[in-house]
């Protein structure tokens, strides 16, 4: 493997902070990813920030195809380059927090399997965009701010625990299955970094009345983490009503008013939003209030 500072230096290419362009150096993690997402022969897998390309050619060597989506022109230009003699690559420049994943999905006739190192200043929004295309997919493996992976698979009562546990373990069963140091790449980041797969569910791991109600109320559950539910919620822009009456909702969810959103499950906050789904479709003036947005 060429070095990397050899290769930027070829192509006159420079990181771009901007973009959050921490390239992997270590093909032993490179590989290690590849056999996380048991990429096979069969599959169409989507790279998100292909880099300089290196482990797009193992996945390319494993994968029926790979689709790889990259912004920055300069590193697309060198990507065609050294990436030519793969005929089973498909390099897309696009913005990932934009792409329809769903239309490539459509295309292909097949589910996708995400594998990326994913740049560090567009994780969390895509994860977000991802779930919500889940559809396209059969699972991702990613690697991600190690920050943001322990987020990922919290459980409810810490610190870590917020609204990526909740969306993203309602959707999928998620893990860590690797640590890996600054080391590992160029330039060096400041923080670890940590290897999550995701498997997608065949339906959520708890009914969900209203989906849009769900996600408000869990946004607004940790919206101020220091408050108890009454006031988090009180507060909360979408849900304008007084104090009294959100504390009826919660006691008929079966949950103390007392309580803070890092402490409740997958299943009190679907019975959260179930009671409100049923408040406002009932016409109860102690549900009504803005939930659009």
């Amino acid at each position: 493997m060429t070095s990397v500072r050899t290769l930027l230096a070829k192509y006159s290419i420079s990181p771009a902070k901007r973009l959050g362009q921490h390239f992997l150096t270590d093909k032993r993690i490179m590989m290690a990813i590849v056999r996380t997402a048991e990429v096979n022969s069969q599959e169409t897998v989507v790279e998100v920030g292909p880099g300089l390309g290196e482990m797009t050619k193992l996945l390319a060597s494993k994968a029926k195809r790979v689709i790889a989506i990259e912004i920055d022109e300069s590193m697309v230009a060198m990507l065609r380059d050294r990436l030519a003699d793969y005929e089973n690559i498909v390099l897309l420049r696009g913005d990932a927090l934009k792409f329809d994943f769903l239309r490539e999905f459509r295309k292909w006739g097949e589910k996708l399997k995400v594998v990326s190192n994913l740049p560090y200043n567009i994780s969390t929004q895509l994860l977000f965009r991802l779930v919500e295309m889940r559809e396209a997919f059969s699972g991702m493996t990613l690697m991600l701010q190690r920050e943001v992976a322990e987020r990922i698979v919290a459980t409810p009562g810490g610190k870590q625990y917020g609204i990526l546990s909740v969306l993203l373990q309602l959707y999928c069963d998620t893990s860590i299955r690797l640590i890996v140091l600054p080391s590992s790449f160029y330039p060096r980041p400041k923080v670890e970094s940590a290897v999550v797969r995701f498997d997608f569910l065949q339906k959520p791991r708890i009914e969900i009345e209203n989906e849009p109600i769900f996600r408000k109320v869990v946004k607004a559950s940790f919206g101020h983490r220091r408050k108890t539910l009454k006031n988090a919620l009180k507060n909360a822009a979408f849900f304008s009503v007084k104090g009294e009456e959100i504390e009826v909702h919660l006691r008929k969810a079966g949950i103390d008013p007392r309580r803070r959103g890092e402490t409740l499950t997958l299943q009190e906050f679907a019975a959260l939003g179930e009671v409100l789904s049923q408040g406002m479709a009932s016409g109860d003036d102690s549900a009504e209030g803005n939930f659009g947005g």
